[in-house]
């Protein structure tokens, strides 16, 4: 096949769960098609552009700089949210040049599958009748759960102002595009339910399992750290996640184990992620990271706190493939295929979370009797190879039903 994937970034420096699934299927699907890419190039990241070669045949990259949550620029396109009938989420990513360089492309080359990647590169594709949408989360339930957990009035109204029209957004493209690819079975039900899509398949979220298994030595070492989170700590509901564990799950804890040290793994900390390590030396903020295994390997628990999401989440399979114990609320581990408490903790306020990362903390038999079931079920199920065939044969489908 002759592919051509459009995304809103590049795939290196890959710092979000979204980046490393489209990473390890397009390394896979690059070694039996001829796939195509266009993404934004910022200036300041040069290695997104060096390093395609390995996940695409021919690279088209359009220069855009993305303003930083913390600019004064953000700022502005925030502002400028008031009147865009776009949410802001997306208005930030669209641009003429992206949809003239798509439009030369599509004119010019005949490609057997078009893949818009997340809703973002929607408004800059002219014509959404012949592509595949792979949507990572349900964007509207995201900008939704904000919206609850907003306590301030003004940021309220404004959250739902996003929300309406992220809904709308997400409505009009999920109906235009051939076919809608999501990461989970709860997903694609949430999209028939809000969207009244039809056209719609699920690929699960992989795991590279040999990555994330750890050396004997590494295995029988003592934990450094009690507990551990992983994601990119300028995502929103990160920080709401993690914001939340410290104020309200983290005291709980401390009352039993006043020592209990947490490590908070993720790219490019908000000030306010910054101001909890800065209140709290057991408290350790890493920022960006060359390799968050050791973080893994290295801390008896993992937790994923959220209450604001949608998609599946990687850390919790990657935590897996590591031999770490998870505690997750329900919306943290929503989409993914487990059973707990066997291979999983789930606990939805912050009593019941205290207590299950409190009872895996003291407990090294449970510990290890969880992540070796959690073990079992990632490599047994979820490996990338067999995750990308199944988008694979989707798009192979989407071909055959073209031609016939």
């Amino acid at each position: 096949m002759k592919i051509l994937w459009i995304k809103a970034d590049f795939l290196h420096p890959t710092t979000r769960g979204g980046k490393i699934r489209t990473l390890e299927m397009l390394r896979r699907l690059h070694r039996r098609h001829e796939v195509h890419y266009v993404a934004y190039t910022d200036p300041g990241e040069p290695e997104g552009v060096r390093r395609s070669s390995e996940y695409c045949s021919h690279v088209w990259p359009v220069p855009l700089r993305v303003p930083l949550h913390t600019s004064p620029r953000f700022l502005i396109q925030l502002a400028a949210g008031l009147w865009s009938p776009l949410p802001v989420a997306v208005s930030r990513y669209t641009s003429p040049r992206m949809r003239r360089q798509i439009d030369e492309l599509r004119a010019r080359e005949r490609f057997d599958s078009i893949v818009c990647d997340f809703l973002a590169p929607a408004p800059n594709i002219s014509d959404l009748e012949e592509c595949v949408l792979f949507q990572h989360n349900v964007e509207t339930m995201i900008w939704r759960r904000h919206v609850e957990h907003a306590h301030d009035p003004l940021r309220r109204w404004y959250l739902q102002l996003q929300a309406d029209r992220m809904f709308a957004l997400e409505q009009r493209v999920v109906n235009s595009v051939a076919h809608v690819v999501a990461v989970s079975r709860q997903d694609a039900e949430t999209m028939r339910a809000l969207f009244g899509v039809s056209s719609i398949s699920t690929v699960d979220t992989g795991v590279d399992i040999d990555y994330f298994q750890p050396a004997p030595e590494t295995a029988a070492a003592s934990p450094r750290w009690d507990l551990v989170f992983v994601g990119a700590m300028d995502w929103l509901p990160n920080v709401d996640g993690i914001s939340y564990f410290v104020d309200r799950v983290l005291p709980l804890i401390r009352r039993r184990r006043p020592e209990c040290s947490v490590a908070v793994v993720g790219r490019s900390p908000l000030p306010e992620v910054l101001e909890l390590g800065r209140r709290d030396p057991r408290l350790t903020i890493t920022g960006t990271v060359p390799d968050v295994r050791p973080y893994l390997w290295n801390s008896a628990v993992s937790i994923v706190p959220l209450r604001i999401g949608g998609g599946t989440r990687l850390k919790i399979y990657e935590s897996m493939a590591a031999r770490v114990p998870v505690v997750s609320t329900t919306v943290g581990a929503e989409g993914l295929l487990i059973h707990p408490p066997e291979n999983i903790r789930i606990a939805d306020d912050p009593d019941s979370f205290a207590r299950q990362c409190l009872e895996l903390l003291e407990s090294p038999e449970d510990r290890r009797r969880i992540a070796d079931t959690a073990f079992e079920l990632v490599s047994s199920r979820f490996s990338w190879d067999h995750v990308t065939s199944a988008f694979e044969q989707i798009l192979t489908n989407r071909v055959r039903t073209q031609v016939s």
